[in-house]
């Protein structure tokens, strides 16, 4: 499936300014429950259902996911590679440190967005 490449910058930058506004941040009503990255924001297709309408294939967060899982898994989103050492969202929350995760993420979102800038300003 192909996305718009200004689309996709535009909601990668929605996720920027989520984390570092603290949106994924356990809230006051709630405090022992741990927001999840890309699932409990409006990026995500499926935000606010009890059970899934849309396949995650049909996010643009898919692209990023490894070809060999995008049409094995679900929450595509939770198994992109966040850096060199091939880091997920899922494998840093099995760590227990959301501050890492956050900072991964963060670090993962704003060289995308700048490589995906790049790429749209010289068309490709």
């Amino acid at each position: 499936m192909s996305f718009e490449k200004k689309e996709m910058i535009e909601q990668l930058k929605f996720e920027i300014r989520m984390i570092e506004k603290g949106g994924y941040s356990p809230s006051v009503r709630d405090p022992r429950h741990e927001p999840e990255m890309f699932r409990e924001s409006v990026t995500c297709l499926n935000v606010g259902l009890e059970e899934k309408e849309n396949p995650c294939t049909s996010c643009f967060l898919s692209e990023f996911a490894p070809p060999g899982i995008r049409d094995a898994h679900d929450d595509l989103c939770h198994k992109i590679p966040l850096n060199e050492k091939g880091d997920t969202i899922d494998s840093l929350k099995a760590k227990g440190d959301p501050e890492k995760l956050q900072s991964t993420l963060l670090g993962w979102l704003k060289s995308t967005v700048a490589r995906l800038e790049r790429e749209d300003a010289a068309g490709l």
